[in-house]
């Protein structure tokens, strides 16, 4: 690596390093000032205090945060670098011994590249990993809160879950209605409990909830299970479960509590694998949103890679020594930029276009002018 290499590689790291920490510090001061006073409650609750708390809480969200301001913030480093360079002449001399503005710039590009894998690489093995941590907000950090539950359909069994409230620390949803597909003898079309936990498999038992002091049917412990019309048991009684306790029954089901109740906070930080294991899951139904989810997250190394391509010749065709002006042409190809891309997965969430295509398009909109203004940098 020769020496302009390292020196162009330092300038660029010491730059998105501070774009980083400054607005990743902003971010937490303004937010945690906001819910301190859930964050201070939090602390004693816990007896552990306040700052242990403030370190769980945001330690998931920069990781997140990096997810969502590393294309922008790459690209801002990379025009501040080129714009140093030229507003101390260092460009101009290096032009007059032979090297191309390519040449220049190729340790910046090489080093986008190689965060925008690591921003992939983020997405699918670390945040992941915070998913339940990023599903609840200051308000409910200790998942003590009541939450409503939107009725959802489990589409293997075609049984309606429904109830009041949903407790996120137990797995718990309070006075569960679980709707049957059809009428069973003894039970009718519906399973009214006090309670219900979701239990994932274990040994020989099926995934599903646990509904605990069943209210309806009453005489619930001379039922035998219930089956489907395959012939499949889904909803296990205790007349037939010794481990079920004569007021409790059990309906096996895949959807879990997360997928039931998922939010859109579930969907960002889940990895990419786990969207695709949901959209197999049968007992699962998700909208096109999830789809052009998934499509994206192939694409994002791809649109950083673009998005830097189109903000860097802007400067260096100039060869514009202003801070302020980088900093305008960057606001401006950024903003034109994911206009098109959220409109782009707007639509294709919407049903209007195909995942695929509103996930790919921006790419075959951008990736010729980007090819065509780097052009510029080969002179």
């Amino acid at each position: 690596m020769y020496i302009i290499d390292r020196y162009l590689l330092t300038q660029f790291i010491k730059s998105f390093l501070i774009f980083f920490i400054s607005f990743t510090g902003l971010y937490v001061v303004i937010d945690s000032f906001n819910n301190l006073d859930e964050f201070l409650r939090y602390g004693e609750q816990t007896g552990r205090g306040a700052f242990p708390i403030l370190f769980d809480y945001y330690t998931p969200r920069i990781f997140t945060f990096f997810n969502m301001t590393g294309g922008i913030l790459t690209l801002i480093a990379a025009m501040f670098t080129v714009t140093w360079l030229q507003r101390h002449n260092e460009m101009t001399a290096l032009m007059a011994a032979g090297i191309t503005k390519e040449r220049i710039v190729r340790p910046v590009i090489i080093a986008v590249g190689l965060i925008a894998i690591l921003g992939a690489l983020n997405r699918e093995f670390v945040v992941p990993e915070y998913s339940d941590a990023l599903s609840r907000n200051a308000q409910d950090w200790l998942g003590e809160s009541a939450k409503q539950l939107q009725p959802k359909y489990d589409n293997l069994t075609d049984v309606l879950i429904s109830g009041n409230h949903t407790f996120a620390n137990e797995l718990r949803i309070e006075a569960p209605k679980f709707r049957l597909p059809r009428s069973q003898p003894g039970v009718g079309t519906k399973i009214n409990a006090v309670n219900a936990f979701f239990k994932p498999a274990e040994a020989d038992r099926p995934s599903g909830y646990l509904l605990d002091e069943v209210t309806e049917p009453e005489n619930l412990a001379e039922i035998p299970s219930l089956t489907d019309r395959d012939g499949s048991v889904f909803v296990l009684m205790p007349q037939d479960n010794a481990w079920l306790a004569p007021n409790q029954c059990f309906v096996v089901s895949e959807l879990t509590f997360e997928q039931l109740t998922a939010s859109r906070e579930w969907r960002s930080s889940a990895s990419t694998w786990a969207l695709i294991s949901a959209l197999r899951n049968r007992s699962l139904d998700f909208g096109a949103d999830v789809r052009v989810e998934i499509h994206s997250r192939l694409t994002q190394p791809f649109l950083d890679m673009t998005l830097l391509l189109l903000g860097l010749p802007l400067v260096l065709k100039n060869d514009n020594r202003n801070v302020f002006v980088a900093v305008g042409l960057c606001g401006a190809v950024v903003v034109l930029f994911f206009g098109v891309t959220m409109a782009s997965r707007g639509l294709g969430a919407n049903y209007m276009v195909s995942p695929a295509f509103a996930a790919w398009f921006p790419l075959m909109l951008f990736v010729p002018f980007a090819t065509y203004m780097s052009e510029s940098m080969r002179s």
